[in-house]
């Protein structure tokens, strides 16, 4: 089944779940296949997303919340966070470069952002400057600049937050 068949009421529809160390395999090869392109826009082979070993994401997944968006038996997308204090530290937003503009990432974003009994009263991640996709994508999500990190010569990330309203939580 392609996107376009789920879209037009065939009879697969996304789902998101939480993930755990069983899908650690298929999480590394999703987000691997996802960042490729920042890579490329970045010219850098090396992004954190792309060097991730398997057993470092298995320990990542001991300590976060996790959670994948599925068409039938596939992860299409997924997203961790984790709490910090009051902030939940939403990082490594990945959508199959297959699935990418079909609502998968809003819906994952929605979805940890509203995780029940997190305690968090803002929500905070980063992308690279020149990720307008994902910078268009937050903003839409109310998400607001709030400084700026040079890494290196090609690379700026841009620090993103926005306020989590409570009584909305996990509703």
């Amino acid at each position: 089944m392609t996107p376009n068949d789920a879209e037009q009421g065939g009879k697969s529809e996304l789902r998101v779940e939480r993930a755990g160390i069983e899908d650690a395999g298929e999480l590394l090869t999703l987000q691997r296949a996802a960042y490729v392109t920042e890579a490329r826009l970045y010219g850098d082979p090396e992004l954190p997303g792309l060097t991730q070993t398997l057993d470092e994401l298995v320990d990542e997944l001991r300590s976060v919340v996790a959670l994948k968006a599925v068409v039938d038996h596939r992860i299409v997308g997924a997203v961790r966070a984790r709490v910090d204090g009051s902030v939940l530290r939403i990082g490594r937003l990945t959508v199959s470069p297959d699935w990418q503009g079909r609502g998968v990432g809003s819906r994952l974003l929605d979805e940890i952002e509203n995780q029940p009994d997190l305690g968090v009263d803002r929500a905070a991640l980063f992308t690279g400057h020149r990720s307008a996709g994902n910078l268009r994508l937050y903003a839409r999500h109310g998400y607001r600049e709030e400084r700026r990190e040079k890494v290196h010569e090609r690379l700026v990330l841009v620090h993103l937050t926005k306020p989590i309203d409570l009584s909305e939580a996990g509703a």
